[in-house]
């Protein structure tokens, strides 16, 4: 897959690339979490472009190639995380853990900004994290040193034969490792009844959908 991290970029950018003082930002705003553990509670978002995982379900295709997004300062995410209420930051993408975030993280720690980590443990971890909340992938599997950092192991199901890659993953995560499972949102009518009755029969999972496209926010 082309452009899943920046391209053409100057020695100086890709320098700063490198260090974590530039991240290719899709997008960032201010919401409430709609989905997994944290559903319900305010947070600044933080999308960052490029991805190689290449979901064919993903709803932000558009995140995958990171050319399109601009790089942005570390200091000018900090600012604007820190500019509301909350104090805390969803960091997503994309997939954020292809860059190097032990400065974003770092310099957020020291105000007093919660951090929130979605992955899909394809990648090293880099950054210090409040919660961690990882979703496996069958096109590129996730670590196992990844997979043990979870707090969070949330599934996406799009077909019934995700319910035994689930079971696959449960198996590699920590003991208190909370479980979800999510309907894949173009199919959830169709799959929640299979979900449901997994749950009823397996109750050490939960279900987690995706409230925000309920409530019609970002």
């Amino acid at each position: 897959m082309s452009h899943c991290r920046p391209t053409n970029l100057s020695p100086f950018q890709e320098q700063k690339l490198e260090q974590g003082r530039l991240l290719p930002v899709m997008e960032k705003f201010y919401s409430v979490q709609g989905e997994g553990y944290n559903t319900g509670k305010a947070a600044c978002f933080l999308r960052i472009g490029g991805c190689d995982v290449g979901c064919h379900w993903c709803d932000v295709k558009e995140a995958w190639d990171a050319s399109l997004h601009p790089l942005t300062p570390v200091e000018e995410i900090i600012e604007f995380v820190n500019s509301f209420p909350a104090k805390a930051v969803v960091i997503t993408g994309g997939e954020p853990l292809m860059y190097n975030l032990n400065p974003l993280c770092s310099e957020m720690k020291k105000m007093g900004i919660r951090i929130f980590l979605e992955t899909s443990g394809a990648y090293p971890l880099s950054g210090h994290y409040d919660w961690v909340c990882l979703s496996p992938k069958t096109n590129i599997r996730p670590r196992q040193d990844m997979l043990l950092m979870a707090d969070e192991l949330k599934v996406i199901i799009h077909e019934r034969a995700d319910l035994e890659w689930a079971k696959e993953n449960a198996k590699l995560v920590k003991e208190k490792c909370l479980l979800y499972l999510q309907p894949e949102w173009s199919r959830y009518r169709q799959i929640l009844p299979e979900i449901v009755e997994f749950v009823m029969q397996n109750p050490q999972w939960m279900i987690s959908l995706q409230s925000h496209k309920f409530m019609n926010i970002p």
